[in-house]
């Protein structure tokens, strides 16, 4: 459905916009502000869009409004890496020390005060956009609907890794990149020394088809023969590594067409103990779909709890975020 694209669209734009990253840039160029306005109104731009959901067939006016949010969304997110980009090469210039590459970087099309009054005319534009949009939401008669964490949650519990193979076109090169990355020993090493935990991320905006992806890689026949235990975690916004033990445990034991325990009740270390016992020993993929969190120490926690298989295991995780897929990822 096109306004659920949108709001993922959006939900991703906001999700970069609280980052640290664009804060501490926002800040160097004294643009902080303008960007806080824009995050607001897209926020109850957000709001509107759940309630546009339910009244999407009403009227032909409402779809255009959700293709100007689109529209929008896009030229917001330009603008967004264009800006960092311009920050990751004012860190290399500041962190040369050259006096020649500064004078250079000064006089460049790129040079700070340039930069600035150029970002400072687009984000102006886009606020002046964001602003009729809002107001054309309430003219239609929608609502703001609140947008809580566990409404994300809601969105994404359900994912699973089955998948008509013939409904899905035009992810064949795709599949096959994955996949030859899955059967090599070990693509890179994860930069800690540990060899035998690959992690592939596949990352991209909402809607782009990226848990699809995953499940084609996941039902493909060599991976059976490659991977002795397979095993999917819908993760979503809230990390929580007791419920992703339990997710992992689960699935390990229908991979194993074994009986399946009630392990609900049983406390952490009980878990752990569950987890290794499954894992020690096996050659595994995991997929851990749909990850919001940047916490590296969360990751940290979770992969010294799965790093138990033999060497070759593979992990697959689908994200929103570029930083999530540097942090996780050991290949590109």
């Amino acid at each position: 459905m096109a306004e659920s694209f949108v709001f993922d669209v959006a939900n991703s734009l906001l999700g970069k916009l609280a980052s640290y990253t664009y804060e501490e840039a926002s800040r160097a160029y004294g643009l902080y502000e303008d960007l806080q306005q824009i995050k607001d109104t897209l926020s109850i731009v957000r709001g509107l869009l759940l309630d546009a959901e339910e009244k999407k067939n009403q009227q032909h006016a409402l779809r255009e409004w959700l293709m100007k949010i689109q529209s929008i969304c896009y030229d917001t997110e330009d603008v967004l890496d264009e800006f960092e980009l311009q920050h990751k090469k004012k860190q290399v210039v500041e962190a040369s020390g050259s006096t020649r590459m500064k004078v250079r970087h000064f006089f460049s099309s790129s040079n700070p005060l340039a930069f600035r009054f150029r970002m400072a005319h687009q984000i102006k534009e886009i606020r002046g956009r964001l602003d009729k949009v809002a107001a054309d939401g309430t003219r239609f008669g929608l609502a703001t609907v609140s947008v809580g964490p566990g409404l994300v949650v809601e969105r994404r519990e359900m994912s699973h890794f089955h998948v008509d193979a013939l409904d899905v076109i035009g992810r064949e090169n795709d599949r096959e990149q994955i996949i030859k990355l899955l059967m090599q020993p070990h693509p890179q090493g994860d930069g800690a020394g540990d060899k035998s935990l690959c992690v592939i991320p596949i990352v991209g905006i909402g809607g782009l088809g990226k848990t699809t992806l995953a499940k084609l890689v996941f039902n493909d026949k060599r991976i059976d023969q490659c991977f002795r235990l397979k095993m999917w975690v819908c993760v979503s916004n809230t990390f929580d590594l007791r419920q992703i033990v339990i997710q992992i445990i689960n699935s390990a034991s229908t991979s194993y067409l074994s009986q399946h325990e009630n392990i609900n009740n049983l406390d952490i270390v009980q878990l752990v103990s569950r987890l290794r016992s499954k894992l020690s020993g096996q050659k595994y993929l995991i997929v851990l779909d749909d990850i919001w969190n940047e916490n590296r120490a969360k990751w940290i926690e979770l992969k010294n709890l799965i790093k138990f298989g033999v060497a070759g295991s593979k992990i697959i995780v689908t994200t929103r975020n570029n930083s999530i897929a540097s942090m996780m990822g050991t290949v590109p």
